[in-house]
């Protein structure tokens, strides 16, 4: 478990990191090589591509990532919640993500989703 947190920590803190190279040192440790990432804005594949659509992300907003929960997960399926912080402390979204880790124990598919799924009636 504490090898899932590890990951799981580095991915946050890339999402909270500006420097670009120091970002994409945190996602070396955390996400695969080839690993495919895709949320409601953006689909890519790679560290780079990653580390530049989080760059974009932060400079555009202004905001950070947080973490909101402990990663739960079993076999190779991992899920956890985050929020966007404002600048101001306001959340600007929330949402849940969903990660399947490689045999290297990587994030090698993470799907992002904003908010939480339409209540039904």
């Amino acid at each position: 478990m504490q090898e899932l947190n590890n990951v799981i920590s580095a991915y946050g803190a890339a999402w909270q990191e500006t420097n670009p190279n120091r970002r994409l040192e945190l996602l070396d440790q955390c996400f695969a090589g080839n690993g495919r990432y895709v949320d409601p804005t953006a689909a890519l594949t790679g560290r780079d591509q990653l580390s530049e659509h989080i760059g974009e992300v932060l400079k555009d907003t202004q905001g950070r990532v947080e973490l909101t929960s402990a990663p739960t997960s079993h076999h190779d399926v991992v899920h956890f919640t985050w929020h966007m912080v404002s600048p101001n402390g306001s959340i600007m979204v929330a949402g849940h993500d969903f990660i399947r880790l490689d045999a290297d124990g990587k994030i090698g598919h993470l799907a992002g989703f904003f908010g939480d799924p339409t209540p039904l009636n």
